[in-house]
C-alpha cells in the first residue's frame, strides 16, 4: 500500500489536447486577420484559450492542494515535463534566430545588399530596447528574491517581490506596445519588418504567458497554498520567467544591437 501511494498518478488531463486543437485554430485565424483583418475569430479562439487555461490551472490547483496527488514522483515526472516544453520553446526561439542570421548575414539584392534593408529605420538600442532590457534583467534578480523567500518560509517578502516581478512584466509589455506603435516600418517591410515584428511578437507573447503564471502563483501564495518544502508551481513559473529573460538578452543583442 505504501508503495502503491508512493507512486500515484494523477488522473489523465483532457486540457493539453484541447488547448492544442484551439491554438491550431488561434494561428489559422491569424493568418485569416492578416488578409482579411477580420478580428472575431482570433477574439473568440484567444477567449476560448484563456478559459481553458484557468480550467487546466483549476484541476491542477485541486490536485496538489486539497487532493495531495502530487507526490514526489509526480512533481519529479512534472520537473521533467517542463524541462522538455522549455527545451522545445528554445528550438522554436533558435528557428527564428536562424531566419535573422540567414538574411543579415548575406542579404540579397530586394533588400539592397544590406542589413537592413534600404529606407528601413531601426529602433536605437540604447533607447526603449535598453529600457526594457534592464526591466526584465531586474525582475530576474526579483523573481529569484521570491524564491529564495520562500524556500526561507518568509511569506511577506514572498510575496512582495512576486508583486515587484508582475509590475516589472507589465511594465515590459506597455513598453513594447510603444514600441511597437512608434515604429517607422511594418510587419510587411520586407523580411526585416517580419523578422524583426515576428520574433519580438512571440517573445512578448511569452512575456504575457509568464506574467500570468506568476500572478497564479501569487494568488496561491496569498491563499497559503505554498510551502517551503511544497511550491512546484510557483518554481516552475520562476524556471519560465527565467527562460524569458534569457531568450530576451539574446534577442537584444542580435535584433536590436548586433542588427542595428
Amino acid at each position: 500500500m505504501k508503495k502503491n501511494h508512493q507512486f500515484h498518478l494523477v488522473d489523465p488531463s483532457p486540457w493539453p489536447i484541447i488547448i492544442s486543437f484551439f491554438i491550431m485554430n488561434y494561428t489559422s485565424s491569424l493568418v485569416l486577420f492578416f488578409n482579411t483583418k477580420n478580428t472575431h475569430p482570433m477574439t473568440m479562439f484567444i477567449i476560448i484559450i484563456i478559459f481553458i487555461m484557468m480550467m487546466w490551472w483549476r484541476d491542477i490547483q485541486r490536485e496538489s492542494t486539497f487532493q495531495g496527488n502530487h507526490t514526489m514522483y509526480v512533481m519529479k515526472s512534472m520537473k521533467y515535463g517542463m524541462i522538455l516544453f522549455i527545451m522545445s520553446e528554445i528550438l522554436f526561439f533558435i528557428s527564428f534566430f536562424w531566419n535573422f542570421f540567414h538574411h543579415s548575414l548575406s542579404p540579397n539584392i530586394e533588400m539592397g545588399l544590406k542589413w537592413p534593408p534600404l529606407n528601413v529605420q531601426s529602433f536605437n538600442p540604447l533607447s526603449i530596447p535598453l529600457m526594457n532590457t534592464i526591466i526584465l534583467l531586474s525582475s530576474g534578480i526579483s523573481v529569484t528574491w521570491a524564491h529564495s523567500s520562500m524556500c526561507n518560509n518568509n511569506l511577506n517578502q514572498t510575496k512582495k517581490s512576486m508583486l515587484i516581478t508582475i509590475l516589472l512584466g507589465v511594465y515590459f509589455s506597455l513598453l513594447q506596445y510603444y514600441e511597437y506603435t512608434s515604429a517607422s516600418f511594418a510587419i510587411s517591410d520586407s523580411v526585416y519588418g517580419s523578422t524583426f515584428f515576428i520574433t519580438t511578437g512571440f517573445h512578448g507573447i511569452h512575456v504575457l504567458i509568464g506574467t500570468l503564471f506568476l500572478m497564479h502563483s501569487l494568488i496561491r501564495i496569498q491563499k497559503v497554498y505554498f510551502t517551503k518544502n511544497h511550491h512546484l508551481g510557483m518554481e516552475l513559473a520562476i524556471w519560465y520567467w527565467h527562460f524569458v529573460d534569457v531568450i530576451w538578452l539574446f534577442l537584444y543583442m542580435t535584433i536590436y544591437w548586433w542588427g542595428k
